[in-house]
């Protein structure tokens, strides 16, 4: 829960809000405004409290930077649980970054963790917070928009969060696949109109509801980006298979 929610502020909260704003307005959002030339369309889309789900395309690592910087919210996104693990200055370091920047560790490689670190993120938004998610599952391998999985709509559908359709264009330039250097480049970040989850839902038997929310998102989203749209899953792509699974559960 974001500080002064509660009556009193306790100095944890205090430390934390000082850390972030350090971060947005200090280490991080200059420097990489002056590096991307931050360009931002729709922020008036983005609603300034209440239960968030911002579901972006995904380009490269620091699309989970830049979108909280548009948007004016903090968003959390998942991490991979080794973020908080690391040792010496480096890993203290990037343990305090997303800390701040309220990152929420999975383990991927246990199922248990990672449905926790779901269920955590659920009870973010329930608390009236702003969530990050990719619906593509990860990176696009070719710049290309991939077929999304419904896991975006069952967390819509199980929260009542606003589901708020996002694009990011040109921080695969910035930051290419693989690379853990920065290029000077033009960034955009465009938020769309709220998915009508409500909509869909009085049109859509619930067998149908999870498949017509997310291709709704994604439809969403290829408008935004303008990128080529590919029916496949992007790991299906990365890993060579070349089709995607079909299906309203997939």
């Amino acid at each position: 829960m974001r500080p002064g929610r509660e009556r009193g502020l306790s100095t944890a909260a205090v430390n934390d809000a000082l850390s972030r704003a350090v971060m947005r307005h200090v280490l991080i959002g200059p420097p990489l405004k002056l590096l991307t030339g931050l360009h931002v369309e729709g922020r008036a889309n983005v609603p300034r409290e209440g239960g968030l789900i911002v579901a972006s395309n995904h380009l490269s690592f620091i699309d989970s930077i830049v979108i909280p910087l548009a948007s004016g919210r903090q968003v959390h996104f998942l991490g991979k649980a080794e973020y908080f693990q690391g040792s010496g200055l480096r890993g203290a370091a990037v343990r305090w970054f997303h800390s701040t920047a309220g990152t929420i560790p999975v383990d991927r490689a246990d199922p248990r963790a990672a449905a926790a670190s779901l269920d955590l993120a659920e009870e973010v938004l329930r608390q009236g917070e702003a969530f990050g998610v990719y619906p593509e599952g990860t990176r696009s391998p070719d710049g290309r928009l991939h077929r999304g999985r419904t896991g975006v709509a069952r967390m819509a559908l199980s929260t009542g969060a606003t589901l708020l359709p996002c694009a990011v264009i040109g921080t695969d330039k910035v930051q290419p696949a693989g690379s853990n250097g920065f290029r000077p480049g033009k960034v955009t970040v465009r938020f769309g109109q709220p998915v009508d989850v409500a909509g869909l839902s009085a049109r859509f038997q619930k067998a149908a509801l999870l498949r017509a929310i997310t291709d709704a998102t994604m439809d969403a989203i290829g408008e935004l980006s303008g990128q080529e749209r590919s029916g496949m899953y992007a790991s299906d792509v990365k890993s060579g298979m070349g089709t995607g699974a079909r299906g309203p559960s997939a």
